[in-house]
């Protein structure tokens, strides 16, 4: 069992470019595209979050359950779901602005227990930046990490919701002693304003950067630096590509028994190259579609 542990939103995704394109509400949340992904994909998931009993909220739920995500986790509170409005730009990245005042995926709590068989747990986003919930997705990353469970983390910035940058990059580098697999983006590398060699030596066996069109690297404890390309493909937009790409990463691992810190270095060149290929052609599959449309494990056969 993988657990996604995080946020689940609303985006109100542009049906055109510009910014007053109409918008149409999609379900979403960094953490909640990622467990839609692996259930996708086919690997055991489940969903910790907290989520509303509106209709979205509902709605949320649903569709984790259609994709076979266990969602037994999830608490549940009268506040709204938060809105995340996206504004694609000229060439497919998305920009977002937030709603998060009062919404129920900040009032989480962290759980006394996990699902029985859990062997890695993924976080990131909004989750880890809006109290009082960050602080409880905090103590659940460092308690997974004291049993022993494999843990990802995904920083995913989105600039505009983190009210003192440096204070949450002092934040960021506590988190990671706590964490095994590290993957964010090239432009959050830049925004944390450290690199990867740096990331490495405060604890994760491997650092994954996505470049966007131009592929990923991984950069790994022992000193190896493995890169990939990316898969052509004609960009409708990038919402949810970052997130497809931890699933691919996760599910992957899972299936070469690799979710254990030690396993990491011994993938090498070949069982990373592999790995990285499968990221990077979820991703494509998500670009080519509006909205996060993750793609399911025979798109990628």
């Amino acid at each position: 069992m993988i657990v996604v542990a995080g946020e689940a939103l609303i985006d109100l995704v542009p049906q055109s470019r510009g910014a007053l394109a109409a918008l149409t509400p999609a379900l979403g949340g960094g953490p909640y595209n990622t467990a839609v992904a692996l259930g996708r994909l086919g690997s055991p998931v489940a969903f910790c979050s907290r989520v509303s009993y509106d209709a979205f909220g509902e709605a949320l739920l649903e569709r984790l359950r259609a994709t076979g995500v266990d969602v037994a986790p999830v608490q549940r509170g009268s506040e709204p779901t938060t809105l995340a409005v996206a504004t694609v730009g000229a060439d497919g990245s998305a920009a977002y602005s937030f709603y998060v005042e009062g919404t129920a995926d900040r009032l989480f709590r962290a759980p006394a227990e996990l699902p029985e068989g859990t062997r890695a747990v993924s976080f990131g986003t909004c989750s880890l930046v809006l109290e009082p919930g960050a602080s409880a997705y905090e103590e659940l990353l460092r308690r997974s990490a004291a049993r022993g469970l494999f843990t990802a983390l995904d920083p995913n910035i989105r600039a505009g919701l983190i009210a003192d940058p440096d204070a949450y990059r002092v934040r960021f580098k506590s988190w990671l002693p706590s964490v095994s697999l590290l993957k964010l983006s090239e432009e959050d590398a830049e925004w944390l304003g450290g690199t990867p060699r740096e990331w490495l030596a405060a604890g994760p066996g491997a650092v994954v950067v996505t470049r966007g069109g131009d592929g990923l690297t991984v950069f790994t404890r022992d000193g190896g630096e493995y890169a990939v390309p990316g898969e052509p493909v004609e960009v409708v937009d990038t919402i949810g590509a970052g997130d497809t790409v931890n699933a691919a990463l996760l599910h992957g691992l899972a299936a070469r028994d690799a979710l254990r810190p030690e396993a990491l270095a011994a993938l090498g060149p070949d069982g990373w190259a592999d790995l990285l290929g499968l990221a990077a052609r979820a991703a494509a599959v998500t670009c080519s579609r509006a909205g996060a449309e993750p793609p399911y494990a025979h798109e990628l056969d």
